[in-house]
């Protein structure tokens, strides 16, 4: 008798996702790869979030980009890797080592980011490489650096569960970062007593969770926080010994807080009176205070002094360093930390050193035995764009990122794209809004295909492992980047065996002449054999020659001082608040954009997974119902949200969840999703002046009704076509794709055929009305449906992309658009996991199960991922409630 074949085993590796960095078992089997959280993991504990759940759904040869590509025709590797370094060998040797450039991504693994810098820093001679995680955190590298002397975090995320009172500014940090969320009300539910304070201009799911939510006017955060340092002062509760013997500038830092009375500051915030005093107080007596920001503080154009302002209180009460204190940044991308470390932004060289220093230089450009070394900053990313846009960049190399999409001024930035000479872009994914304008296209290795390492944002080394073979004839970007280089001259210093040995070299070169003036050290990672890459377990830095690898405790910085400036003390600084800016009577709306629960970037995994889209599946505009009557604007209406860049169409969630003055917008939506969504073509390029990083979070925006003779929504098993809608937005669902569309002129009968790909369809034109519904079955299963209407269409999306797909016994019978009396409408899907919808909820509510632990009970919601619990709390106090309905208002968006 044979044998039972072995059942596959479970890889640890790391979540691609945000800059958490949890653990995930991943298993390979005959039906797909099966997910779980890995317990062992110390920064999740077996956690996941529902993006992290669904990882699972998101891998498979499906439009991958399989095979490296010239002018759009299949190409050699050998000829796809000569055609770039061709290339940047003629710009090079025309204009200058400045005319070539690399725009790179924290999604790329630290070994890939290693390579990409030492080609261009170290041989090339430029530091032109820059990389997406200038739009995310790059005022807080500038804030650390300035204060501290170097990119420090100072905690871990045990200091957030240890806080009594954590400050979360300017962080959705349930939608997120939602695993660490969970931490914190894990800690929350323990200790009552912890108290949580979010500063956000928005109500989002993580304010549910607070004791107090300050809903301060953008961008008045120094003003807030300054304030906070005088009051300390005043109090005296600033700590005389750490300040005296561990810093600098404090006496200029509280001659500039001079004056910031509460009552200033709540005229300058917006804020009330007693809430600023309240939020103070809470400061000034507690001492296990942890102050978490991210990218509402980043994302500004004073974000380096909203930082400075959050650190000097920190500083001035000796709060940090120890458990349950300090401020601590966390990052939006898996290996932001990683690229930081190895010297990924343009300002910056590997292993923590500065660009600027010539001692640092000299010590990179020995260990690499480079002929050359950048001896100057590179271009930071908007004006890095600038200069391909004027001709300045001859040849580019986008790697793991979507500029076309996520740049300010983004329609800006996709003129460049088109006008650069040369463009080389690497990608998993066959179409993106970039990639389409890309002279060579390499095929790179996805996540579950590539091996190496990325850092989280507690300074936690952990290793990405792969567990399917690599498709096609992708490869890892490394490689690439190695096989480029060796194409230029350059082979013998690029001539590795595979990551271990780059991630080697890299521990190393952290090591190299180290004191401790620099905190960046990992040389006692350095000589690891092949097996003990593979099985290098979660390790936080530093990890300095000879420390011991197994019951390492927490390591924190800066309790007792030993910062990394020339004196070694901390620098206190001076920011001087900004008041509210004054809009142009013409955009009399402040655009925000960010992120949603269970989309990522530009969609190019996320979108992907049916389960992901069930949550949000169209681009949307919140604004409050004041602004909305006043514009004309109903719910689900479509809006045109026009800046002086550009415009988008979008629908319309009317909450009171912004201020009147204010919109926000989500960030994922491209032309591959929908017709005209692009948020960051309306976002001005302006920077911070010292990080350069965009102020994605403030624009000038006006709104309007965007008028359709029709609106529409369509299922399908086959893709649906959409020329001729002036709206459209498309997402995955478990049996083919869902439409929301909206245009004039349309014929419903010949438009249901065409949408739908067929003649066969049963349905009703009711002209009065101004409706008509059409379905298609195969074979005794829904093929299809469509349903049009003057103004937003009222049907079951939760009901129809259910019955996709599914025996049906006529055409006729989904006409409704709706389940029958005895299968009650789910209503917008608010638990991804288990796929429970807000109709649901509401009625468990009025049954009985009045807590969110009821609702997991009754219902399964909120009871795996756990992401979704703060809107299942958000939707028990408003039951009975119908002043704001807004999880009813978008069927498809929650």
């Amino acid at each position: 008798m044979d044998a039972a074949p072995a059942a596959p085993s479970a890889v640890a590796t790391t979540c691609p996702y945000c800059g958490v960095g949890c653990g995930v078992l991943a298993t390979a089997t005959a039906n797909g790869v099966d997910i779980a959280g890995d317990r062992s993991h110390p920064s999740n504990f077996g956690r996941l979030c529902s993006k992290g759940s669904a990882l699972g759904e998101t891998v498979g040869p499906e439009d991958r980009l399989l095979h490296p590509e010239i002018h759009g025709a299949r190409a050699t590797w050998d000829a796809a890797v000569g055609t770039i370094a061709d290339a940047f060998r003629a710009a090079i040797a025309e204009h200058g080592p400045d005319s070539v450039a690399l725009y790179v991504s924290g999604q790329l693994l630290t070994e890939d980011y290693y390579a990409a810098n030492k080609l261009m820093k170290g041989f090339i001679g430029t530091a032109n490489i820059d990389t997406n995680s200038r739009l995310c955190m790059a005022s807080s590298v500038a804030g650390h650096r300035r204060a501290f002397g170097t990119d420090t975090v100072p905690g871990v995320y045990e200091d957030l569960e240890a806080a009594d009172l954590l400050v979360l500014v300017g962080s959705n940090l349930a939608w997120c970062h939602p695993v660490l969320f969970q931490r914190v009300a894990a800690a929350k539910a323990a200790r009552p007593e912890m108290t949580i304070v979010v500063v956000d201009p928005r109500a989002t799911a993580t304010t549910v969770a607070a004791d107090l939510h300050l809903a301060l006017t953008p961008d008045t955060d120094v003003a807030l926080f300054t304030g906070l340092l005088a009051h300390l002062a005043e109090g005296g509760r600033t700590d005389h010994a750490y300040v005296s013997a561990h810093t600098e500038g404090f006496d200029d830092a509280l001659a500039n807080a001079a004056g910031w009375s509460v009552a200033r500051v709540a005229e300058a915030t917006g804020l009330a009176a007693a809430d600023v005093a309240r939020f103070y107080a809470l400061v000034a007596a507690t001492d296990r205070t942890v102050t978490v920001y991210s990218q509402g503080v980043n994302q500004s154009s004073c974000g380096t002094d909203k930082v400075g302002a959050i650190i000097n209180t920190h500083l001035a009460t000796g709060r940090i360093g120890r458990p349950g204190t300090g401020p601590f940044s966390v990052t939006g991308q898996p290996n932001a930390m990683g690229g930081r470390e190895v010297g990924g932004l343009a300002n910056m060289l590997a292993c923590h050193m500065d660009i600027e220093d010539p001692v640092h230089r000299g010590i990179v450009q020995r260990f690499w035995n480079a002929p050359v070394i950048a001896a100057r900053p590179g271009l930071k990313a908007v004006d890095l764009f600038e200069a391909v846009h004027d001709g300045r960049i001859k040849a580019l190399w986008v790697m793991a990122t979507n500029p076309a999409d996520s740049m300010p001024d983004a329609g800006r930035v996709e003129e460049a794209l088109r006008r650069v000479p040369f463009l080389a872009v690497s990608d998993v994914v066959a179409s993106t809004d970039t990639l389409r304008h890309a002279h060579v296209k390499l095929p790179a290795a996805a996540w579950g295909e590539k091996d190496g390492t990325v850092t989280n944002s507690e300074r936690r080394i952990s290793r990405q492992r792969a567990f399917l073979p690599l498709p096609g004839e992708a490869r890892p970007d490394w490689r690439a980047i190695a096989d480029v280089a060796a194409r230029m001259g350059f082979g013998d210093a690029f001539a590795w065996s595979g990551p271990a040995a780059i991630f080697d070299e890299y521990a190393r070169l952290s090591g190299s002449q180290n004191d401790d003036t620099r905190d960046f050290d990992i040389s006692g990672l350095a000589g690891l054999s092949r097996h003990g890459y593979h099985a290098l377990a979660p390790v936080q830095w530093p990890v300095p020659a000879g420390a011991p690898m197994a019951g390492r405790p927490a390591t924190r910085f800066f309790a007792a001082g030993r910062f990394y400036t020339p004196s070694r003390r901390a620098r206190f600084v001076a920011p001087e608040p900004r008041r509210a800016a004054e809009k142009p009577r013409r955009y009399p709306f402040t655009l925000n954009t960010g992120r949603v629960r269970d989309h990522w970037h530009t969609m190019t995994r996320t979108g992907r997974s049916q389960r992901l889209s069930s949550h949000i599946g169209e681009p949307f505009v919140e604004i409050h119902p004041d602004a909305a009557a006043a514009h004309g604007i109903g719910p689900a209406d479509l809006v045109r949200v026009t800046s002086p860049r550009g415009a988008i169409v979008v629908r319309a969630l009317v909450t009171d969840r912004v201020a009147p003055e204010a919109l926000f917008v989500p960030m994922h939506w491209t032309d591959q999703t929908s017709a005209d969504a692009r948020v960051d073509r309306l976002v001005a390029p302006t920077v911070d002046p010292i990080s350069g990083q965009p102020a994605l979070k403030f624009s000038f925006a006006r709104v309007e009704r965007f008028a359709a003779e029709t609106y529409g929504y369509a299922v399908s098993t086959r893709p649906i076509p959409t020329a001729g809608l002036a709206y459209w937005a498309s997402a995955r669902v478990a049996a083919g794709t869902a439409l929301e569309f909206a245009g004039d002129g349309l014929d419903p009968r010949p438009l249901a055929e065409r949408l739908l790909d067929t003649g066969d369809l049963v349905g009703v034109i009711d002209a009065a009305a101004g409706t008509a519904r059409f379905a298609a079955v195969v074979d005794g299963c829904l093929a299809g449906a469509i349903f049009m209407a003057t103004g937003p269409v009222a049907v079951s999306r939760a009901y129809m992309t259910g019955m996709l797909g599914e025996a049906v016994p006529s055409a006729g019978a989904v006409l409704a658009g709706r389940p029958g009396a005895d299968q009650p409408d789910p209503g917008p899907i608010i638990c991804s996991c288990f796929k429970v919808g807000a109709n649901q909820i509401a009625a468990a509510a009025v049954d009985g199960a009045r807590t969110v632990a009821a609702i997991g009970d009754a219902l399964q919601a909120g009871t795996n991922c756990g992401s979704c619990r703060t809107e299942i709390a958000r939707i028990l106090t408003r039951v009975g409630d119908e002043t704001d309905d807004s999880e009813r208002q978008l069927a498809s968006t929650g």
